[in-house]
């Protein structure tokens, strides 16, 4: 039996997503707020969160990037009154696998619970992530560089996670902003330069490529 968390501060919205989900077979649990509901996401005890982002205490991208940040993998379906495109990006970017508008139908939100439930249990779960002979291990945290180990602060860890999921692929200054550091940091600051800057004495000048007037990639 699927346990789904509900963080959800408006009690009708709560206690209709719960009956709802309730009478078609998932336990659930309830919470108000965005502290506890990190907290009980952290746990691991969930099979998905279905997760407003107007919450008291921390807000619902917060809990995403926390969440994210912390590895947890648990499938997020955001439940908001928030329609923005912005916001939607913004989510969708920070970690969530699904965007849903209030006002909402009951049996739309039934049937993408059931569909992020079955992509999660086809996908296996990735632990290492490689690219030639540089790879990152997301449990232990730690980098390796053909035979050489690299311990890594957060953000390096973040941004070289990146760099791996998108092998190949230029990602720009802007991008790389919005993942590792977040949509409010100055975009005119050299923070992404002094980082890759970093990596590379790390890792060796050569795995991370400038691609002048566009941003970086990993070759």
């Amino acid at each position: 039996m699927n346990r789904i968390l509900i963080v959800e501060d408006e009690e009708r919205i709560a206690s209709f997503v719960e009956k709802g989900l309730r009478s078609n077979g998932f336990t659930t649990t309830v919470v108000t707020d965005g502290d506890a509901g990190y907290e009980y996401a952290l746990t691991g005890g969930f099979d998905l969160v279905v997760l407003d982002i107007g919450l008291p205490g921390r807000d619902g991208f917060t809990i995403l990037r926390e969440l994210r940040e912390a590895r947890v993998s648990v499938p997020v379906i955001v439940l908001t009154a928030r329609d923005s495109v912005r916001d939607t990006v913004a989510g969708l970017e920070g970690g969530a696998d699904d965007w849903m508008t209030k006002p909402f139908r009951f049996e739309e939100l039934l049937a993408r619970v059931r569909l992020r439930l079955r992509t999660a249990a086809r996908a296996p779960e990735v632990t290492v992530l490689r690219s030639g002979s540089l790879s990152l291990d997301l449990r232990t945290r730690r980098a390796r560089a053909g035979e050489r180990t690299v311990d890594l602060t957060a953000r390096e860890f973040v941004l070289l996670e990146l760099f791996l999921r998108h092998p190949g692929q230029v990602l720009s200054r802007e991008q790389i902003l919005s993942h590792v550091w977040g949509y409010d940091f100055d975009p005119g600051s050299n923070i992404v330069d002094v980082y890759v800057r970093t990596l590379r004495k790390k890792l060796g000048a050569e795995r991370v490529e400038t691609v002048r007037g566009m941003g970086y990639r990993l070759p």
